[in-house]
């Protein structure tokens, strides 16, 4: 098999380990995240005195909506294309760090 070849098919496979592993950490947390969610709306609308989880709400809301519009940004700028680079480049400053220091 080609290098071209091999590459595609790991970056294919890369790609739904990758999928896989969002779908079974996203699926619960939103479970969580959505309960809790329709928790505070039913304490809001049922209760007297339900007003105190209008702060909660909001808080949920907005924090949600913070993250989201990062990871949209992040996206756009291409942030998770080679996650593996800053390594490689703090490896190889550090490498020129310690031989300038031998120096």
């Amino acid at each position: 098999m080609n290098d071209v070849a091999h590459t595609a098919g790991m970056s294919r496979r890369q790609a739904w380990i990758t999928l896989a592993m969002a779908v079974l950490i996203l699926i619960p947390s939103m479970y969580g995240f959505v309960g809790k969610f329709v928790e505070f709306v039913h304490i809001y609308r049922g209760e007297a005195g339900g007003e105190f989880a209008v702060a909660p709400i909001m808080n949920y809301l907005l924090a949600s909506a913070g993250f989201f519009c990062m990871l949209l940004w992040a996206s756009w700028n291409g942030m998770f294309r080679d996650v593996e680079r800053p390594k490689i480049d703090f490896l190889e400053n550090e490498k020129l760090l310690d031989r300038d220091e031998r120096t």
